[in-house]
C-alpha cells in the first residue's frame, strides 16, 4: 500500500513589518462611508483583542505572488533532498494571482504554477504545474489533491505551495485591511511504503447555498473611489459562525475516518484568520469529544505575521518544525491536524502522523 508523507517544509516571510501602531493616521471608513465614532487608537485596540494581530508582513515591492511562492519552494525542495526535475505536479494555491504592487489588476497568464516552474528551471515537461483556486484552505486541499495522485499511482513526488500577496487587494479605508497580509509556505509530498507516517485521512466541504458570498471582491467603502476598481471584502461576523459551526465539524470527520483517538492528537495547525476565532474552533473540536482542550495545542503565527490566507498553514507548519515558534514541536510519530476555512466557503482538514 502506498502512503503520502511531507518530506520536506519552506516558507518565505516577507521582509517589510507593519505594526498596528503604523495604522493611526489611516481614515477609516464604514462601508457606508461614513466616519467611524471611535478614533484610531481604540479601532487598533479593540482589533489586535479580537484578532490577536499586532503586525504583519508585506512583500517588497520587486516581488509577486510567484517570486514568494518560488522562495518558499526552493526552501521546500532543499529539506527534502530532491531534485526538481523528479516532481510530478506543482501545485499552487492562491487567490488573486500576481498582483503588482501599484496595479489594480490580476495576472494569472500564465499560471503561477507554471511561473514557479520557470524560475525553478526545470526542463521536465512530465512535471505539470497547475494553480488551484480554493479560499484560504487551498494550500491543505492541493496536499489533498497530491494524495490523490501518489495514490492512484501517477505520481511519486508533488510540490504543493501557498502563496498570497493580499496587501494588494485591500481596500485601505477599510479597518478589516489590517487582517491580512502577505507570505509563502510549501511543501513536498511523496509517495511512500512506510506506514509509519504519512497522510491518513481528511475531509473537505464546500457550502455555498447562502454561504458563497461570504468573502467575496467589492467597492471601496470611500464612496468616491473609482467604482470599478474591487477590493477584498468579507462579513466577519457571518464567517465566525460559520467557521464555529462547520470546522470542528469537518476536523472530527477526518479524525473519526482515521482510527485516532482524540487523545493522540498533539498539534492542531488551523489557518491563522482571527486569533478569538481559532481558540473557539478549538474548544468547540475538543467539545466534540467531551474533553478539554490540551496546553500547547494550537501553535500560533498570527500575532507578528497576521493572515496571510493559503500561506498560513503551511507557513505554520515549516516554522513549528524548523524550531521558530517557541514553546511548539513536534516529534517523530506525533499525529497532526491541519485545518482551514475559508471562501467559498470551504472547510478542510488533514490528520497526519510524523
Amino acid at each position: 500500500m502506498i502512503f503520502s508523507k511531507i518530506t520536506g517544509t519552506g516558507s518565505y516571510i516577507p521582509t517589510i513589518k507593519k505594526e498596528n501602531g503604523n495604522f493611526i493616521d489611516t481614515h477609516f471608513l464604514n462601508p457606508d462611508g461614513s466616519d467611524f465614532s471611535n478614533g484610531n487608537q481604540v479601532i487598533i485596540e479593540k482589533f489586535k483583542m479580537i484578532t490577536g494581530i499586532e503586525e504583519r508582513r508585506y512583500a517588497a515591492s520587486h516581488f509577486n505572488t510567484s517570486d514568494l511562492g518560488f522562495f518558499a519552494a526552493t526552501k521546500a525542495i532543499e529539506d527534502a533532498k530532491i531534485d526538481p526535475e523528479e516532481l510530478d505536479y506543482i501545485i499552487v494555491a492562491h487567490n488573486f494571482g500576481d498582483v503588482k504592487s501599484g496595479a489594480i489588476q490580476s495576472d494569472i497568464l500564465p499560471s503561477l504554477a507554471t511561473r514557479v516552474k520557470h524560475l525553478l528551471r526545470i526542463n521536465n515537461p512530465n512535471c505539470v504545474a497547475y494553480d488551484i483556486l480554493f479560499g484560504c484552505p487551498g494550500w491543505i486541499e492541493g496536499v489533498i489533491q497530491a494524495q490523490a495522485f501518489i495514490k492512484a499511482g501517477i505520481a511519486k513526488k508533488c510540490l504543493v505551495i501557498g502563496a498570497e500577496t493580499l496587501s494588494r487587494v485591500v481596500d485601505k479605508v477599510d479597518r478589516d485591511s489590517m487582517i491580512y497580509s502577505d507570505g509563502a509556505g510549501a511543501c513536498i509530498v511523496e509517495a511512500s511504503e512506510n506506514q509509519d507516517s504519512g497522510i491518513l485521512s481528511h475531509a473537505t466541504q464546500t457550502f455555498s447555498k447562502d454561504e458563497a458570498y461570504h468573502l467575496f471582491f467589492g467597492e471601496s467603502n470611500d464612496k468616491n473611489a473609482d467604482k470599478n476598481v474591487r477590493y477584498i471584502k468579507m462579513h466577519g461576523r457571518k464567517i465566525y459562525e460559520f467557521a464555529l459551526t462547520n470546522v470542528p465539524n469537518a476536523m472530527k470527520t477526518a479524525l473519526d475516518k482515521s482510527g485516532v483517538s482524540i487523545d493522540a492528537v498533539k498539534k492542531i495547525f488551523i489557518h491563522q484568520a482571527n486569533e478569538k476565532m481559532d481558540e473557539a474552533i478549538i474548544k468547540r473540536f475538543y467539545r466534540l469529544y467531551k474533553q478539554p482542550v490540551p496546553e500547547d495545542v494550537m501553535p500560533m503565527s498570527i500575532h507578528t505575521l497576521g493572515n496571510s490566507s493559503v500561506a498560513t498553514v503551511p507557513t505554520l507548519l515549516d516554522l513549528v518544525l524548523k524550531g521558530n515558534i517557541t514553546h511548539q514541536e513536534v516529534k517523530k510519530g506525533d499525529v497532526i491536524i491541519l485545518a482551514s476555512v475559508g471562501a467559498g466557503m470551504n472547510v478542510n482538514a488533514v490528520v497526519y502522523r510524523y
